[in-house]
């Protein structure tokens, strides 16, 4: 990995989802690290300095990818967080991200449901990053 590549950090258990995304990030110039479960991103975040973080809400617990996202605030307060969840479509429940009392206790700055399109993601990052590519 390119030392002046951004590095984005996903974690998710599905990998055919882990695949597209990592696919979709280097094209478009970033570096990727992956994990497919919570023990492997908390292990991710605890050794590497990730720029960015996609990370998915539903792993081995239905609560991981919180858990994660509060780690992940701890270890570096000022990283991007994206929360990718098909919770919505598959239970009926949603969570959002608009309000700052939403994003303090979520700990991801957006949410985007799953299935994500590329230009979703890659736009998200960009603006979580202040247009900084």
């Amino acid at each position: 990995m390119d030392k002046n590549q951004k590095k984005i950090l996903i974690i998710d258990d599905d990998p055919d989802f882990l695949f597209q995304l990592e696919a979709i990030l280097t094209s478009a110039g970033y570096g990727v690290v992956r994990a497919e479960s919570r023990a492997e991103g908390e292990a991710l975040l605890a050794e590497e300095q990730p720029d960015g973080m996609i990370v998915d809400l539903m792993l081995e617990e239905n609560d991981d990818g919180f858990v994660l996202c509060h780690l992940a605030r701890k270890l570096h307060p000022r990283m991007p967080i994206i929360m990718v969840t098909g919770v919505a479509g598959e239970e009926g429940i949603a969570f959002d991200t608009i309000t700052g009392e939403e994003r303090d206790w979520i700990k991801a700055d957006l949410i985007l449901a799953k299935p994500v399109r590329a230009e979703q993601v890659l736009a998200a990052l960009e603006r979580l990053e202040g247009g900084k590519r």
